[in-house]
């Protein structure tokens, strides 16, 4: 069960910065003894891919806090991001990597499931993260995206870091995660809702 957590808790991690997770796991697991990674997800303490995710982390820090590069960006990572929670999610819950020797093997088995179990945990908190930046850029003027980003990316560490040391706490994310989902889709209702009646209006005028 704790397992599940932490692999969903890094999963949807993933889905709001691909590469916190990672390299969260690759340090504590290169450095630490919070975290012992299975056999084949030990390349991620390697140092080379430690350095890897570093450079990867600080361009999307970047880019995703530069109103319209931001969009460019969440373009780019809706096939990233998905990815990594695969990853994340598969190193989280001790899965064994796919063995390209043999990938019949592997969907004969169930190594497969919590590769895309976080896949589309990551993916659907991507989707949320995309579409909410935009109407944080249209009502701010472009002034929120650093913001909105820096705490996204905020969330992300510490998400990352509650899912490997304090799992169980990764349910009370995920209830203010689908909290903050029907806000949003409200929001985006009576946004829509008030944009028709102003169309409406203007015809009459």
């Amino acid at each position: 069960m704790f397992e599940v957590l932490t692999g969903t808790g890094l999963a949807a991690s993933a889905g709001l910065n691909a590469y916190i997770p990672l390299l969260t796991m690759g340090l504590l697991a290169r450095y630490t003894d919070l975290i012992d990674l299975p056999t084949g997800w030990q390349w991620l303490g390697n140092g080379w891919v430690v350095a890897i995710l570093a450079v990867l982390l600080t361009v999307e820090v970047v880019a995703d806090k530069v109103p319209v590069l931001d969009h460019v960006n969440d373009v780019v990572q809706t096939v990233v991001r998905p990815t990594a929670g695969g990853l994340a999610f598969g190193a989280g819950a001790t899965s064994e990597t796919v063995t390209v020797s043999d990938p019949g093997s592997f969907f004969s088995s169930n190594d497969w499931v919590p590769v895309v179990t976080g896949v589309l945990i990551a993916l659907g908190v991507h989707l949320l993260k995309s579409a909410a930046r935009p109407v944080i850029n249209a009502t701010t003027a472009g002034f929120g995206a650093p913001v909105a980003s820096t705490a996204e990316d905020a969330t992300s560490v510490v998400m990352s870091l509650v899912a490997i040391v304090l799992p169980v706490l990764v349910l009370a994310f995920l209830l203010g995660l689908a909290a903050f989902t029907v806000w949003f889709l409200r929001r985006r209702r009576d946004r829509r809702r008030e944009r028709q009646a102003a169309r409406a209006a203007g015809y009459r005028v």
